[in-house]
């Protein structure tokens, strides 16, 4: 019961499967055992590749992060496992957890939250994700009757648009450049279109490509005062903002979301990961999850989603006994 295996970024594009000796749970504490675990392909892959900026070692920190970036490092943040030991009101409970890929793990009791029944294990993975797009609508107050663009269709950003698109007339349309995401977008229930494509007069955009093009388009997608939330996190790279054209003439904004800060008065951490999960009682989002396969597996896997598999969303990890 208290030995466990984990998986390690050991150097740049390489990771191994290590083993963990776990600690003895003080009162408080949980004993989870993992079921699945999700790997959010952009952010993971920036980490695997040992792409994070030495300014941003800090901010980048996972929850339970162990080791220093850029490595060696444990890092991961989408767990779904079952309680083995703890409070009784959590023995035996479905908890989602900002834990990384390991089979086994004890961390306190607030440190998790309960799945509700509504939602499935292989689906709970993408709570840290929804958490993210409620943190990004929260900042970007949308108002009913607005004309969005979501630029980027990566996981938050497709998060993002399926949230915008439940609030009564919104016209939302989802942007990318990969014609594969027109499917995903169909499976959300949102617009999907490229960037030459995408319509004008916008009150709001919500930019989430990673990209410096992208961002370049999301101001082109602005109507007068009309603002930019950044979603987007570059790493290492330096990105050039057209800051030229209609930037002043338009009165444009460009704001920053970041999930760090729970962006709602009255509101906590807690509050925030428990809506996320309730609202993942909808099926549609299964068509975020991309790829599946076994724990034993994830090194070879997190190259191959690093390398060759750009189109990839969500992959989720599967654990012995699941």
């Amino acid at each position: 019961m208290r030995a466990a295996t984990a998986f390690w970024l050991t150097g740049p594009g390489h990771g191994e499967i290590l083993p963990v000796e776990l600690p003895e749970p003080s009162d408080g504490d949980v004993v989870v055992r993992s079921v699945c675990s999700g790997i959010s392909r952009g952010t993971e892959s920036l980490v695997f590749r040992c792409g994070v900026p030495e300014s941003q070692y800090h901010l980048m920190r996972a929850p339970f992060q162990e080791g220093e970036f850029p490595w060696p490092v444990k890092y991961g943040y989408l767990n779904v496992g079952v309680v083995e030991e703890g409070p009784r009101e959590l023995l035996g409970r479905t908890v989602f957890c900002l834990y990384p890929h390991q089979t086994r793990y004890v961390v306190p009791a607030a440190a998790v939250t309960p799945v509700p029944d509504t939602v499935p294990p292989g689906r709970a993975i993408l709570a840290g994700t929804v958490e993210t797009a409620v943190n990004a609508l929260w900042d970007a107050k949308p108002l009913i009757g607005d004309r969005v663009a979501v630029v980027g269709a990566g996981m938050v950003g497709c998060c993002v648009a399926k949230l915008l698109a439940g609030i009564p007339g919104v016209r939302v349309q989802l942007v990318d450049i990969e014609p594969a995401r027109a499917e995903v977008a169909a499976g959300l229930g949102v617009e999907f279109t490229s960037p030459a494509q995408a319509k004008g007069g916008c009150d709001l955009v919500v930019h989430a490509s990673a990209s410096e093009a992208g961002l370049a388009r999301s101001l082109e997608l602005l109507a007068p005062d009309g603002v930019v939330v950044e979603l987007s996190w570059y790493g290492d790279r330096k990105i050039s903002l057209p800051l030229g054209e209609f930037f002043h003439s338009r009165r444009l904004t460009v704001r920053g979301s970041q999930v760090g800060t729970v962006a709602r008065p009255g509101r906590d951490f807690a509050d925030r990961m428990a809506l996320a999960l309730e609202l993942l009682a909808d099926p549609a989002f299964d068509v975020l999850v991309t790829g599946e396969s076994a724990f034993a597996t994830l090194p070879a896997v997190m190259t191959r989603l690093t390398n060759s598999e750009p189109s990839a969303l969500c992959h989720r990890v599967l654990y012995e006994g699941t």
